[in-house]
């Protein structure tokens, strides 16, 4: 690229960088409800001894994104990208009111039905906020925008996670009810009206097919969009399916992390949202380093090495029960860390090549459909994880199995991935 070619580059970015902070604002601030809630959710369940919910609620947050994929791309692909973003602002505020009811008198019931609604609208949210990325920068540029995206929402997960546990830990009461419930129940509406002002300043593209038709057959929409992209572009099936593994395995160890501290290891709630703060810094650290590493057309160079990592780091974990007293909390923190720096490089060139490589008039289809298989893969790691709950397989027991699985996705990945740039 010349230097005329380079400043022109340069110029594009710069005009962007005030609708791309206010897309970033709208991502963190549903990204930041999503993880307070979610996590609450699960935490709540484990202290009052129901962590059998944990699978439960996963899958109820998962089962919009399988069953409504297909209308969401088609609402990214056929109206502007910048209205279904508001649209879905608004729905996060309507749950996040049912939320603050659900939290501060500890109904279950409530609680669960709200992560289905936010998942409703996360569902909405993912294509159209996604799609615009390459919409407002160059395809030179989006991965770098996407590591910068994940880096600050990766603050926003560590924000909401690290928060829930130090909030639900508050001493004293209100009304009768736990003051840390209901501090809970106010923080989660007044992030979602702070997420409806500034997905207003969302920058506006014109519909890229206006002319779409509406996907009546739903998840089959998915599914037949996923058969074309499977007989006719290699790469891309590759990157979808690696990516669908990368959220099969952060779900799992999410819904295992939190046994594995609160019952396992007897940690407070704190703590707990601590162990999750440090992989999440890691995943930060790892979102911006590759950005340097995963440029031009071999890009996927980085996926078996950050793979590999993963994988040492989790039967890192595994092993410390059979550790030294002195070596435990300092293998676990930096397996945590490591492991979030490894699924970091791994997951965002992941994403970055899904929403550039399919043609404008259909990336809101692909993208959605790539969401499909990502949560298809959630769902199925909920309910393994209630199979190994059932089963009494300890929690470090369980960072073993996944332990073996990212090494086979390591192997998968050597294999299959092309080894010249013609063949990408």
């Amino acid at each position: 690229m010349d230097g005329h070619a380079n400043e022109s580059l340069r110029k594009r970015i710069r005009k962007a960088r005030a609708k791309f902070i206010a897309m970033a604002a709208t991502y963190c601030a549903g990204v930041l409800n999503d993880n307070f809630f979610r996590q609450g959710t699960l935490m709540l369940a484990v202290v009052a001894g129901r962590t059998h919910i944990q699978g439960y609620a996963s899958a109820l947050f998962t089962l919009p994104f399988i069953l409504f994929a297909a209308p969401a791309g088609y609402c990214a692909d056929r109206f502007s990208k910048r209205s279904i973003v508001i649209a879905s602002k608004l729905l996060e505020l309507v749950a996040m009111l049912f939320a603050a009811v659900g939290i501060f008198y500890l109904n279950l019931g409530l609680i669960l039905v709200t992560l289905f609604i936010m998942a409703l609208q996360s569902t909405l949210f993912g294509p159209a906020l996604n799609g615009s990325i390459p919409e407002l920068y160059p395809e030179e540029y989006v991965v770098t925008a996407n590591g910068i995206m994940r880096m600050v929402t990766t603050g926003a997960i560590l924000t909401g996670t690290a928060l829930v546990g130090v909030i639900l830990d508050i001493k004293g009461t209100f009304a009768g009810v736990p003051l840390g419930r209901a501090v809970a129940s106010v923080f989660v509406v007044g992030v979602a009206v702070t997420g409806v002002i500034v997905s207003l300043g969302v920058p506006r593209f014109p519909a890229a097919s206006p002319n779409a038709r509406f996907p009546k057959a739903g998840p089959l929409n998915s599914i037949k969009t996923l058969y074309h992209i499977f007989c006719t572009d290699r790469l891309l099936t590759t990157t979808i399916i690696a990516k669908c593994f990368f959220w099969f395995i952060g779900l799992l160890q999410i819904l295992v992390i939190n046994s594995l501290a609160l019952e396992q290891f007897a940690l407070s709630q704190t703590k707990t949202s601590a162990m999750i703060t440090i992989e999440l810094v890691g995943i930060a650290i790892g979102s911006l380093a590759v950005t340097r590493l995963a440029k031009g057309r071999r890009w996927y160079r980085v996926l078996v090495p950050a793979c590999g990592l993963v994988t040492v780091c989790m039967f890192g974990i595994a092993l410390v029960p059979y550790l030294p007293d002195a070596m435990r909390k300092p293998i676990v923190v930096v397996s945590l860390g490591l492991a979030g720096v490894g699924g970091g490089i791994f997951s965002v060139p992941l994403a970055s090549f899904v929403q550039v490589r399919p043609s404008a008039d259909i990336k809101g289809r692909i993208i959605a459909a790539s969401s499909f298989t990502d949560f298809t893969a959630m769902l199925i790691a909920a309910g393994v994880f209630s199979i190994l709950n059932r089963m009494g397989i300890r929690p470090t027991n369980c960072y073993a199995i996944m332990g073996v699985i990212m090494a086979m996705v390591a192997v998968w990945l050597f294999l299959v991935l092309p080894r010249e740039k013609k063949d990408a």
